[in-house]
């Protein structure tokens, strides 16, 4: 008798390496992303996860308001999205043959589009970067045009041609010579006009509501802009990479505004149900028609992973979930409630300036005190980096409530709330109480808060 193999022991290996975790990143990983977590002090040790909740070796639980930058709609480890995933792999399936065609990518389309009518095809990848990509190639090819316009702010990934359309100075230094594009500002109509009439505009992309400080498109900006494009043999590139399955209390943000119909539409993070990477790229018919125009074309934009069974199970689960949770419907309440809580704090506290935002996705932004104290307090901080002071709420409420959250976007005074789309009253709670809490300490001078704003200063002095 053969001795048995001995295979991959999971469970052994992280018992017996699990505790190297920081070490083994700074050694062969981003040697970055553990110092930076020493400094704020969020290098936590986080065993489980379920729902809305982390929980430490100590069994501490942590509320989670960040959903994985907003892969984590349903929260983690949704039943049925396991179960689906633990039914596709016991099936067996005969799996990227690449010569045939599954049942699964197609009913998940079916099921996508069936929230975007107007829409008629989809494309599959494997993330939200890979959705962007293939709509800005969609577009040059159907328009016969080079260029693409994005929005100062806007986020749409990091690969060169998304790269290409993200509105962040940060991102783009270094990485040059990129796709032709242009900016304009969120809602600029006349920039868009000026910039159609040179010919050679393929689309616009545009988040409805953008991620980086949360701002939403300004009313009839998406409409106008959508006839403008049209007039000028254009097309509109809605990236719901964030936003949509439910985040902003519709099925998808661009839906907020009557009479918006994207001609491409992005989306991915929320549909792999956290666990599966998956994006997707709907389209109309003619654009899809033009790009795949004969057989010889079949595989002129492909990807080697894109329709697997595993993501597709997991975009199935998430739909069905979703419908059967009334998830958006849900989102709308709670982020109502939510939102309609923290914009009731403005008035107290002299430091927090809006809140703003739609469903589960809600942005904090603080602005310059109007007290001497607080003012050269800010004043302070402002001189060595803005968005400190934003880093100095997001801390406390890790460290003393438990809370995890994150700044909008670089050198941003602004808080941004994506939680799971499942927390109710009890997570809102939570945070509004924890989230007072640390305002209180603020303006009471609270030591603690503002030692750690020195550090902070120190640390940004010593990295210009």
């Amino acid at each position: 008798m053969k001795d048995e193999q001995p295979g991959f022991d999971l469970a052994r290996l992280l018992t017996e390496r699990g505790s190297e975790r920081y070490e083994l990143h700074t050694r062969h990983l981003n040697h970055q992303l553990p110092r930076m977590l020493h400094t704020l002090g969020f290098d936590k040790v986080y065993e489980r996860a379920e729902g809305a909740y982390f929980w430490d070796a100590e069994g501490n639980d942590y509320l989670d308001m960040l959903a994985g930058f907003g892969v984590m709609g349903l929260g983690r480890h949704h039943p049925v999205v396991r179960k689906a995933l633990h039914d596709v792999l016991d099936a067996s399936l005969a799996d990227l043959t690449r010569f045939d065609c599954q049942p699964l990518p197609g009913l998940l389309a079916e099921k996508l589009l069936a929230h975007s009518p107007h829409l008629d095809r989809v494309f599959f990848g494997n993330s939200g970067t890979e959705a962007v990509e293939t709509a800005l190639k969609f577009a040059r090819y159907a328009t016969g045009r080079p260029r693409i316009l994005y929005c100062d702010h806007a986020f749409h990934g990091l690969t060169t041609g998304s790269l290409s359309v993200n509105g962040e100075k940060g991102f783009r230094d270094g990485f040059a010579p990129l796709l032709p594009d242009t900016a304009i500002a969120l809602g600029d109509l006349d920039a868009l006009r000026r910039e159609l009439k040179r010919g050679d505009v393929a689309g616009l992309v545009v988040e409805p509501v953008q991620g980086k400080g949360v701002h939403a498109s300004p009313p009839g900006f998406l409409r106008e802009a959508q006839e403008l494009l049209h007039r000028h043999k254009a097309v509109l590139i809605a990236d719901e990479v964030q936003t949509g399955l439910g985040r902003t209390g519709d099925f998808y943000a661009y839906q907020h505004e009557e009479g918006v119909e994207p001609d491409l539409l992005c989306v991915a993070k929320a549909l792999s149900g956290g666990y599966v990477p998956v994006g997707a790229t709907l389209g109309k018919d003619w654009i899809f028609k033009r790009v795949y125009s004969s057989m010889d074309r079949v595989l002129v934009h492909s990807a080697s992973f894109g329709s697997n069974a595993q993501a597709m199970a997991a975009g199935l689960a998430v739909l069905a979930v979703m419908e059967q949770e009334e998830t958006v419907a849900h989102a709308r309440r709670t982020g109502d409630l939510l939102r309609e809580r923290l914009a009731g704090l403005v008035g107290r506290y002299e430091l927090l300036h809006e809140v703003r935002g739609r469903g589960l996705m809600i942005g904090i932004e603080f602005g310059r005190p109007s007290s001497l104290k607080l003012r050269s307090r800010w004043t302070m901080l402002q001189a060595a980096r803005k968005g400190l002071f934003a880093q100095m709420v997001v801390v406390p409420l890790l460290q003393k409530h438990r809370i995890l959250t994150q700044v909008s976007g670089d050198h941003l005074e602004v808080i941004k709330l994506i939680p799971p789309l499942v927390i109710g009253e009890p997570e809102v709670d939570r945070f509004v109480t924890a989230f007072t809490a640390v305002m209180d300490d603020a303006h009471g001078g609270g030591g603690l808060m503002w030692d750690f704003g020195r550090t902070l200063v120190r640390q940004a002095v010593a990295n210009r």
